[in-house]
């Protein structure tokens, strides 16, 4: 059985949907899938055993300049590569009208995804063949895994969804695994950012330890704020800008991990690192850290500055 995962974004979405891929393998002997995701996020579904082929996409980048001859031309390489294989099963996992318009309608065979009750965009449901009612108020990963249920017709499994990517990096760990932290100080909202002055709390808390701390950035700004936290440290280490292959190589080699709510926390997740998320306005109950070791603190005020250093040393205490 060939199945066709659509799936394309952001970071955390596509993570969660990897167990659901391995309930799947481990349910269907025969099954493999094809993935359409983003580029960016490209390597993801290639690190799960379970995947054949992955098939980029670059709506985030063609909207910018949609009719340009390059871009046309893209899009038409797209979909003669989309269109090549008869697939058994199409799972629309994104569930919006952008993917089940440019995407879904377009692959060829028997097209599953959520009802209008249970989608975020209801026209999407239009371009499915088979629609799946999924309860709203259920971790994104336990939706996800009971869409592929349905779609594929085995039982949905009770127990804690795997990712089964972190056994992808252990011939890759650094020499110095099991000797640092990471802390995932970036995001891309400023109500979830932690302020500069408790992760220098936190930094300096953790000195004595003997650990070293890493810190990984993406954007130029968030170099910019590494370097600032790191400053007049010597046990903390400014990454140089990383892959995304990269980054959870790094990853699956920490100790531990302290991380505001972004994707590179979700991908801490996924490959069964020890991780604390620091939640200010975000509820974590429908989209929180999902799997082994996975640790909330979460501001009753809703607001990240009342999450102090002290709290977050002392949960990271109990953990390690």
């Amino acid at each position: 059985m060939r199945v066709l995962v659509v799936k394309t974004s952001s970071m955390g979405d596509v993570l969660h949907t990897l167990p659901a891929l391995t309930d799947a393998a481990n349910c269907l002997t025969d099954v493999t899938f094809d993935w359409v995701v983003e580029e960016n996020f490209a390597q993801i579904p290639s690190w799960h055993f379970a995947v054949d082929t992955v098939i980029p996409v670059a709506i985030r980048r063609w909207r910018k300049n949609w009719f340009a001859k390059p871009i046309r031309q893209e899009r038409h390489a797209f979909i003669e590569q989309l269109q090549q294989k008869q697939y058994d099963a199409i799972i629309d996992a994104q569930g919006l009208i952008k993917s089940a318009f440019l995407i879904t309608r377009k692959a060829k065979g028997i097209k599953h995804g959520l009802d209008r009750q249970s989608i975020k965009e209801p026209i999407a449901s239009w371009f499915y063949d088979i629609k799946h009612h999924i309860p709203k108020q259920m971790h994104a990963i336990e939706r996800v895994r009971m869409l592929f249920a349905q779609s594929l017709n085995y039982p949905t499994p009770t127990l804690t969804g795997d990712y089964a990517i972190a056994r992808h990096f252990l011939s890759t760990l650094p020499s110095d695994a099991g000797q640092y932290l990471i802390f995932l100080h970036a995001t891309t909202r400023d109500e979830k950012h932690w302020s500069e002055e408790q992760w220098r709390e936190l930094i300096k808390q953790i000195e004595p330890t003997g650990l070293k701390i890493k810190l990984p950035w993406g954007a130029p700004h968030e170099q910019q704020r590494a370097i600032r936290l790191a400053q007049g440290f010597n046990h903390v280490e400014v990454l140089p800008k990383l892959s995304l292959n990269d980054i959870a190589t790094i990853i699956a080699g920490a100790k531990a991990v302290v991380s505001v709510d972004t994707g590179l926390s979700h991908l801490t997740a996924a490959l069964d690192r020890p991780n604390i998320t620091l939640f200010g306005q975000t509820d974590p109950k429908l989209i929180g850290g999902y799997g082994k070791n996975q640790y909330s603190i979460i501001s009753p005020e809703k607001s990240m500055k009342t999450i102090t250093a002290q709290q977050v040393y002392q949960k990271l205490t109990d953990l390690l």
